[in-house]
């Protein structure tokens, strides 16, 4: 990849368009996993799941909303899809009726044991031609990326 304005390679741009092309490879390969398994959630459905699964006890849907930096109207459209395929369920908050909370059902809980593995599936495939060494390296070098500092203005 070369710089526009310069003509020189660009590093950066390449890391860049190698880390957007192994994100899109890792994402396609769990597809496949989780078409193979036989089950159907969107990415969003399966990030709502995932985050209601991090909280103690059933999330608000304007946690969710918080949680997932989107508009409520977003959750609820997410929370219907799933709990018409049995994976949550509204019920109302113990203290206050008028709340409403986001629990997993057995069968959320059997479609995140599902994400998990295909997950699991997808990154094999893709770090399969990576020695044990490799991935240890790969996987601290991802870690200092993730884990970094933020964006600096």
């Amino acid at each position: 990849m070369l710089d526009s304005s310069s003509g020189a390679p660009d590093p950066d741009g390449l890391l860049a368009e190698q880390l957007l092309r192994l994100t899109r490879r890792l994402h396609r390969s769990q597809k496949r996993q989780l078409e193979s398994a036989e089950i159907a959630i969107t990415p969003a459905q399966s990030r709502l799941l995932r985050t209601v699964a991090h909280y103690d006890q059933p999330p608000r849907m304007a946690d969710l909303a918080a949680r997932l930096e989107v508009v409520p109207r977003a959750v609820t459209s997410l929370v219907d899809g799933l709990e018409a395929s049995g994976r949550v369920r509204r019920v109302p908050d113990p203290s206050n009726r008028r709340v409403i909370r986001i629990e997993l059902t057995d069968a959320g809980r059997a479609t995140l044991r599902a994400l998990r593995t295909a997950r699991r599936a997808a990154a094999e495939d893709i770090l399969a031609p990576l020695t044990a060494d490799q991935r240890e390296v790969f996987g601290g070098l991802l870690s200092t990326l993730v884990d970094g500092p933020g964006p600096r203005c």
